[in-house]
């Protein structure tokens, strides 16, 4: 049983977890450990919002726990960043503090060096490709990289391909972007790809991306288009370019020192729930991809293809560089043999 006490505790511990969230998982303290009836309620971090499609597989794992365990295991939800960044919710995860969190791959790029391979600029040559990787060997020695530094990776989440979007102009050719003050995610990758790519790398936390372009401290910004309606972000940003420089998926990772205490059997049900998720999140993925692109449409955002070949190109020298890399070269080279 975690007391309050104890939960702030662990929070304590984990030094590189802002002042701020400590506050904000402090008040999730009173649902997390046992409740009062004796049943245990996991907590679970997203910094998207409700009805996103991680938030429902996350949501879906949770009522098929509840339900094979008779109420026993459950799963408390804190969607939209209630509790943080999402580097903040890894430390939390890593000391105890939460239990799950799904997490951008792009955000343990530095700390998690196998998920580069998953993030690097055109590695992947469509959906179906990625998804046949993450489903096969490649995926699984992914998730198996997490437990080195005290987290159990669950499920790899599939989220389309990210595109580039900015508040200036349409973006055809690489030189278009020379000068955009773009964010990225805190990722080396994605630093290195936009200083390549001529324009001038912001790294910010994905909350604060809206403000940021309302306010024009940056011109744009990348990511999944699923994301960016979901965001509101096309609100000021009105200009996407289907770049598909990369494929990067988001993980769900659970605390180890909670799992580990688990059961035997809770220990396979977790994991076999989790697994089954992957196909419920693609699902709603799937679907609301495709509504998102259809309502930005309705919404006045000029979308235009691009000089694919070009982007390629001027990206290679990036993707060149981690090829050579021990750990991240096999991954890459396996990622490739699937195409």
């Amino acid at each position: 049983m975690t007391s309050r006490r104890g939960f702030l505790g662990m929070v304590a511990a984990a030094g590189a977890v802002a002042l701020a969230s400590r506050s904000r998982v402090a008040g999730a303290a009173a649902s997390a450990g046992t409740n009062a009836s004796g049943a245990m309620v996991l907590t679970a971090t997203d910094v998207h919002v409700k009805d996103y499609p991680t938030v429902k597989a996350v949501q879906w794992i949770g009522e098929q726990l509840a339900r094979e365990t008779d109420g026993r295991i459950s799963i408390r939800q804190y969607h939209s960043g209630q509790l943080g960044r999402e580097s903040e919710a890894i430390d939390m995860a890593r000391f105890g503090a939460i239990d799950f969190t799904r997490v951008y791959t792009g955000a343990l790029n530095n700390a998690f060096p196998q998920t580069q391979a998953l993030c690097l600029p055109y590695t992947f040559d469509s959906v179906a490709h990625l998804r046949r990787t993450l489903d096969g060997a490649v995926g699984a020695q992914v998730l198996k990289g997490f437990e080195a530094r005290g987290l159990v990776g669950l499920a790899i989440y599939d989220s389309g391909a990210r595109c580039f979007y900015n508040t200036r102009r349409p973006i055809n050719v690489p030189a278009d972007l020379h000068g955009l003050k773009l964010r990225v995610p805190p990722s080396d990758i994605f630093m290195a790809l936009i200083r390549q790519l001529g324009a001038n790398p912001t790294p910010l936390p994905y909350g604060e991306v809206f403000s940021a372009l309302q306010t024009h401290l940056i011109d744009g910004a990348e990511n999944n288009i699923r994301s960016f309606h979901s965001s509101r972000q096309f609100e000021a940003a009105r200009y996407w370019s289907e770049t598909e420089h990369s494929y990067a998926p988001d993980v769900l990772v659970m605390s180890k020192s909670r799992f580990d205490a688990l059961s035997a059997d809770d220990r396979e049900r977790i994991r076999r729930l989790a697994a089954a998720s992957v196909q419920v999140m693609r699902g709603l993925w799937d679907q609301g991809a495709n509504e998102a692109r259809s309502k930005l449409l309705e919404q006045g955002v000029q979308m235009n293809a691009v000089d694919m070949a070009a982007f390629r190109q001027a990206a290679e020298p990036v993707l060149r560089a981690y090829r050579d890399d021990a750990t991240v070269g096999p991954l890459v080279r396996a990622i490739r043999a699937l195409a």
